[in-house]
């Protein structure tokens, strides 16, 4: 059984005051998809929902992962970060053997 990824407080926190005000609240999308500088890449979007995502949701703010990213995904913690290059979601993957210095691109 693949053990899904887990979503800390910050990062729902962020999702929620990105949606504040917004008509119809967008989830937050992470997919894993092929290139990059290390193999895969990271793919962080708003986006709606589809039928067969995983998605996890707190306070009424969602996170979803697509059937394929999933098993790349297993066991990883999505956070917000706030540092001096700048704000941005990130990903800790213990499935990773290897990550480029941006953070978006790793090997497995």
């Amino acid at each position: 059984m693949t053990l899904p990824p887990k979503v800390t407080p910050r990062a729902f926190a962020r999702l929620a005051e990105i949606n504040d005000g917004a008509e119809s609240p967008k989830a937050l999308r992470v997919a894993v998809e092929g290139g990059g500088c290390s193999g895969f890449q990271y793919d962080i979007k708003l986006d709606d929902p589809a039928s067969d995502d995983l998605v996890i949701e707190d306070g009424g703010q969602r996170v979803v992962v697509d059937a394929t990213s999933l098993p790349f995904l297993e066991n990883a913690v999505i956070d917000f970060t706030e540092e001096l290059i700048g704000a941005r979601f990130t990903i800790e993957n213990p499935n990773a053997a290897s990550s480029c210095g941006c953070g978006i691109s790793f090997a497995m």
